[in-house]
């Protein structure tokens, strides 16, 4: 299987230093360095759709814009990029959510796909009204889900469950194609609804030995047979050399402020997610061990909740980890850099042509065996 990557819309706004937040803590305030306005997400958008990414992923939360409203206005300013678009099962009918789905894909031509977020964090999920446990989330989701896969498919539905009640729901047009459900969670709770649900198991991105054990884990749940996909969520600083792309890690790391760092720590390290936890510990709080694995570097996790880390090194480099990944079982790689325009194109020039040099990857517009064969960096340890 070839490899396939999808970039990232910083619907919270962008900058040349790490932008910081998520999971209940407040923006950093480098987020104000390049609003995320429509003409911006725009030049993203079209950046990594000509670059070969196949999707972009746009976060949820009260940190930043509405992901379903931004999507659809970027969809007219871009022509073949899919949206991953992370959602809350919680704030949302499963009839309204299969019904936006289906009307997503007709006035996009296909584009949408779905990160469904059940929300680890009680304290964000009360602000939005939702007063259930972490665990009842997930037993919704479930239900959710079966909701919402049975309408894709035209049936009529009645489901009396424990938390999603829907009497004789149906929709007049099913999406076409039905979009893929992208989904993560480090919990027991949240690995019984992926083995159950989804399409795409999504990690964040943790050393190669932890992620061997999640996908081992997801795949003993599931069904014979019935196993998804498996994707990483990372993000990437890839350079000519490694020595520059350390540099410019060093450089966003020296641009921290102590103060936001431990405020910042201190708010993570009250949450209820365990894949948040599992992060932390990858630092522990500490800027003097970030390279947690092999170019895996955990600078990002000091300010920002999520995903924490980034793959750090040549394009070479960078490379040999993500086919490190794909060997484990990984072939969905969602990246992401600051600021999002040009780590785009470093990673898009540097490294996809080295992966389809090797055949692990095509350019969506472009089929492997007429694609160009020239690789524009000459990448060097």
């Amino acid at each position: 299987m070839t490899l396939t990557f999808h970039w990232f819309l910083p619907t919270y706004g962008d900058s040349r230093y790490l932008v910081g937040g998520g999971h209940g803590t407040d923006i950093t305030a480098a987020g104000g360095d390049r609003p995320a306005t429509i003409s911006y997400l725009a030049e993203i958008a079209r950046a990594a759709e000509q670059l070969g990414f196949v999707g972009a992923l746009t976060p949820t939360g009260a940190w930043c814009e509405d992901a379903w409203l931004t999507t659809a206005m970027v969809a007219r300013e871009s022509e073949r990029l899919k949206f991953l678009v992370a959602f809350r099962p919680g704030l949302v009918s499963p009839t309204l959510a299969a019904q936006m789905a289906a009307t997503f894909q007709r006035h996009s031509g296909g584009r949408l796909l779905l990160n469904v977020v059940t929300g680890g964090e009680d304290h964000e999920q009360r602000a939005y009204g939702d007063h259930l446990g972490k665990d009842e989330r997930y037993e919704r989701t479930d239900e959710f889900l079966t909701v919402t896969r049975a309408l894709w498919r035209g049936e009529r539905v009645t489901l009396n469950g424990k938390h999603v009640q829907v009497v004789d729901a149906a929709l007049s047009r099913v999406p076409d194609p039905v979009p893929d459900i992208y989904f993560g969670g480090s919990s027991s709770a949240a690995v019984r609804v992926a083995a159950r649900q989804v399409d795409v198991y999504l990690t964040w991105g943790e050393p190669p030995a932890q992620v061997a054990e999640k996908i081992a884990w997801v795949r003993a749940e599931a069904a014979a047979g019935s196993a998804p996909r498996f994707g990483i969520r990372l993000h990437v600083i890839s350079r000519d050399t490694s020595e520059q792309a350390w540099a410019e890690a060093d450089r966003l790391l020296a641009a921290l402020d102590p103060r936001v760092i431990a405020s910042v720590q201190d708010g993570l390290a009250r949450s209820g997610s365990v894949g948040q936890r599992r992060m932390r510990e990858l630092h522990g709080g500490r800027t003097d061990r970030l390279e947690v694995s092999p170019n895996l570097w955990a600078g990002v996790g000091l300010v920002r909740g999520g995903a924490g880390t980034a793959l750090v090194g040549s394009h070479v480099e960078v490379a040999e980890r993500i086919e490190e990944y794909h060997a484990l079982g990984i072939d969905e790689f969602v990246l992401s850099g600051h600021p999002h325009l040009e780590e785009a194109y470093w990673f898009g020039e540097g490294v996809l042509p080295l992966l389809r040099a090797k055949g692990l990857w095509s350019h969506p517009a472009a089929p492997l065996e007429t694609a160009p064969t020239g690789i524009p960096f000459a990448p060097s340890r």
